[in-house]
């Protein structure tokens, strides 16, 4: 998918946009087809065999009453048949719920009868996972504005341009309160359709971090320097509420700008706190 050809790198290809959610579920059936095949969700949802019919996997034998429970939505089972239906909500949900029970097949059998097919009965989830990962990547990043699957298999928006560096820069502290809080509202606010609530509430992760490194922060910030970098997240209708309180704004631009403002403010900080030089 990296690689662009000719007539999309001359601009003479219509269709060499981003791809649309009917494109997007014929790729990704081709996707599922394909890992069914090589047998990556054998583990979970079994197989069909030739001498002993339907052979139910870890899930049991009815895949639709585990979707249902899980995603709390029926008729999605059996992929091939329900795809072209799907929603987009519906294909995210299929998508994170098949990287869940993906597993690599480690150890089996080939049942050569009527050439049935391999057999496993050993899996390794963790590499399952990775792969599909992998596979699934290109597809999301070239839908509408870019997807990615995140490693606990959550569909997550792209960063703006130029900031994916700073959201997979290393937190420069030892402290695991706070590495796993900025964890926490990267993935809260960058979470497939996040809510205003939810991108508020990872602002706030991120103020409280704020909050938690201000002693160091007077050693390295002047006194105002320190009150305005809580003054956007205080007066914005972020962490306090009252009357003087600005909350007539675009939320969709200022909120983006408040998290990823935020998040350098504090990358900076660290840095600055852990070579003790002042700003």
């Amino acid at each position: 998918m990296a690689k662009k050809y000719y007539s999309t790198r001359t601009g003479k290809n219509p269709n060499a946009g981003k791809i649309d959610l009917a494109t997007l579920r014929k790729l990704f059936s081709a996707l599922y087809i394909e890992l069914e095949e090589d047998g990556y969700f054998q583990e979970y949802f079994g197989y069909w065999c030739v001498d002993n019919g339907d052979v139910a996997g870890s899930l049991g034998p009815d895949i639709d009453a585990v979707i249902l429970f899980k995603i709390r939505k029926s008729g999605l089972w059996p992929i091939r048949e329900k795809i072209d239906n799907y929603s987009e909500n519906d294909l995210f949900d299929v998508i994170e719920f098949l990287h869940d029970h993906s597993s690599k097949p480690i150890d089996g059998f080939h049942h050569t009868f009527a050439n049935c097919g391999y057999h496993y009965h050993t899996f390794n989830q963790e590499a399952g996972r990775v792969y599909y990962r992998m596979k699934v990547r290109p597809l999301l990043e070239e839908y509408k504005n870019g997807y990615e699957l995140s490693s606990e298999g959550e569909i997550l928006e792209h960063a703006p341009v130029g900031m994916d560096p700073l959201l997979s820069a290393n937190v420069p502290t030892t402290d695991k309160g706070i590495s796993d809080r900025i964890a926490s509202a990267i993935a809260k606010f960058r979470r497939y359709r996040s809510s205003v609530h939810d991108r508020k509430d990872a602002i706030r992760d991120l103020t409280d971090v704020l909050e938690y490194l201000r002693p160091s922060l007077k050693n390295v910030l002047k006194k105002q320097d320190e009150s305005d970098l809580f003054n956007i997240a205080n007066n914005f209708g972020i962490r306090h509420h009252n009357q003087q309180q600005k909350t007539e704004y675009d939320q969709a631009i200022w909120l983006s700008w408040m998290f990823y403002f935020y998040l350098a403010t504090i990358q900076a900080v660290l840095h600055m706190v852990k070579r003790g030089q002042p700003a």
